[in-house]
């Protein structure tokens, strides 16, 4: 009997930056246990140039990375998902729609690397970083023994994951 497919949807406002990091390393790590999504409340018309550029350096998968907003998440037909996470403060203080099948949620926050200004280098080090910390989140979390573990020692890990190096200013959970 095959393993059960988890589906993980990562949000930020803009979906074109950290949750774009996070679903495409999630894809590579843990592609036979997951299916994997991103998006934003307010999505980007375009990804950013520099995760694209930092992913393909990195050898993750770009094909059919696209920014979307969450709201093809939450209409009928879509994915249930199993689990929800935040990247960006911004979204995590938002008013997020109601998903269908009330996953497990956590907030992951990394600095935004977009909103770095400076040099091309200072900027494409920002997005090395971010995909350095979303990297190391991810890697904490595709090692979880997701069907041995209760709901409330697995929301705990979770949110443990969320205070790994790099973690942005703490927002309070909400059970």
């Amino acid at each position: 009997m095959a393993e059960r497919v988890f589906n993980v949807l990562f949000l930020c406002t803009g979906n074109s930056g950290r949750s774009i990091l996070a679903e495409s390393i999630l894809r590579k790590l843990g592609s036979d246990r997951f299916a994997v999504f991103s998006a934003g409340s307010h999505p980007k018309s375009a990804l950013n140039p520099f995760a694209l550029k930092v992913l393909e350096r990195l050898e993750y998968p770009t094909e059919g990375l696209r920014s979307k907003s969450w709201d093809e998440f939450a209409a009928p037909g879509a994915p249930t998902m199993d689990f929800v996470f935040t990247l960006c403060d911004d979204a995590a203080n938002e008013a997020c729609p109601v998903w269908p099948g009330q996953p497990m949620t956590a907030h992951w926050g990394i600095e935004d690397p977009a909103a770095v200004e400076g040099t091309d280098i200072e900027k494409e080090t920002a997005f090395n970083t971010a995909a350095r910390y979303v990297r190391n989140r991810i890697g904490a979390f595709v090692v979880l023994p997701l069907k041995s573990l209760d709901k409330l020692s697995l929301t705990a890990k979770l949110r443990e994951i969320g205070t790994l190096e790099g973690a942005s200013k703490p927002r309070p959970e909400v059970a």
